[in-house]
C-alpha cells in the first residue's frame, strides 16, 4: 500500500469514527441530558446550561467555548492532536445543531436518562480517543495541565472541573437532583470509556511466590493452557530461595489459576494485578 493510499485510508477511518462517535455523543447530550434538564461535566455540560438559560445552540456554543482553551493548549499538545480534535468538534457540532434537533427526545425517567446519557457519551468519547482525537473542552485543558504539570493527578483535575459544571447545573436547573443526575452520567461515561478502550483486552497478572514452582506451572498449563515465567528469588526476611511465577491470563481463568496454586501449595503467596492490555501469544498479536 502506497503512502498516499494509507493516508486516505487513515483519514476515512478517522472520519467514520468521528461520525459514529458524534452520533453517540449527540444522543447522550441532546436526546437524554438536555430533555431531562441536567448537565454532565465538561464544556458540553456548560453549553447545555447556556442552552437552558438563553436558548443558544449546544454545538456552536461548545465550539466557541473551546476557542480560548485551544489557543492556550495547542502549543503544548501538538498540531496533529489539535487538527484531529478540530475535525471531530466540527462533525459533532453538525450532529448536535443540525441533525438531532429534529429527532425525537427521551421523555421518561430522569434517572434512566442520566444512565443512558452516560452510556452514549462514554461510547462517543471512547471512539474519539481511539483515533487519537477528542471532543475538545476539558480534554484539552486537562491534557495541557498534565503535560505542563505531570505530577498532578489527571483524574483530580478532571473531577474538579466536572464538579464545578455539575454543581452549576444544579443551581441553574433549580434542584439537587440535577446535580446528582449529572454526577451519575459522568460516572457512567467514565466507566464506559474504560470498558470500551481497555475492558475487552484487559486481564489479570498473577504473581505467585511458591516453593513448588515447576509443579504449579505444569498444573496451570494443564488446567488453563497458559504458560508461566519462573524467576529465582530470595526472601529478605527468611533468607530462603523461592520461585516467583508470572502468569498472564484472562479474568475468567484467574480464579482457576489461584485455586490450582493453593491446592498444590497452601502456603503460596498470590497477588492478582489488573492489566489494561496483554500483548503476545494467546492474547493480542502486535501488528
Amino acid at each position: 500500500m502506497t503512502n498516499q493510499k494509507k493516508k486516505i485510508r487513515i483519514l476515512a477511518m478517522d472520519l467514520l469514527y468521528d461520525i459514529i462517535g458524534s452520533i453517540f455523543y449527540a444522543i447522550g447530550l441532546y436526546t437524554f441530558a438536555r430533555m431531562a434538564e441536567f448537565a454532565p461535566g465538561g464544556l458540553s455540560g456548560l453549553a447545555l446550561i447556556m442552552n437552558h438559560l438563553w436558548g443558544l445552540p449546544i454545538g456552536i456554543t461548545t465550539l466557541v467555548l473551546n476557542i480560548p482553551i485551544i489557543l492556550v493548549s495547542c502549543r503544548i499538545l501538538g498540531r496533529m492532536f489539535f487538527l484531529k480534535s478540530l475535525k471531530t468538534m466540527v462533525v459533532s457540532t453538525l450532529f448536535l445543531d443540525v441533525v438531532f434537533p429534529y429527532t425525537p427526545a427521551y421523555t421518561g425517567s430522569p434517572f434512566m436518562a442520566a444512565l443512558y446519557s452516560g452510556v452514549f457519551l462514554g461510547a462517543g468519547l471512547a471512539l474519539f480517543y481511539m483515533r487519537g482525537s477528542s471532543s475538545g473542552g476539558t480534554d484539552f485543558l486537562t491534557m495541557a495541565i498534565r503535560a505542563r504539570y505531570p505530577y498532578l493527578s489527571l483524574g483530580a483535575v478532571t473531577m474538579g472541573i466536572d464538579l464545578l459544571v455539575i454543581g452549576l447545573g444544579g443551581v441553574v436547573f433549580g434542584n439537587v437532583d440535577a446535580a446528582l443526575y449529572g454526577l451519575a452520567a459522568t460516572f457512567v461515561a467514565s466507566t464506559v470509556i474504560d470498558k470500551i478502550m481497555y475492558g475487552l483486552d484487559s486481564g489479570k497478572l498473577l504473581i505467585i511466590i511458591t516453593n513448588h514452582g515447576q509443579v504449579v506451572a505444569d498444573q496451570i498449563g494443564q488446567v488453563t493452557g497458559r504458560g508461566s515465567t519462573a524467576i529465582r528469588a530470595r526472601g529478605t526476611y527468611t533468607g530462603h530461595d523461592r520461585e516467583v511465577l508470572l502468569c498472564a491470563c484472562s479474568r475468567s481463568q484467574s480464579y482457576r489459576v489461584k485455586n490450582v496454586v493453593h491446592e498444590i501449595d497452601p502456603r503460596a503467596f498470590v497477588m492478582l494485578v489488573e492489566t489494561n492490555q496483554v500483548f503476545g501469544e494467546g492474547f493480542i498479536e502486535e501488528s
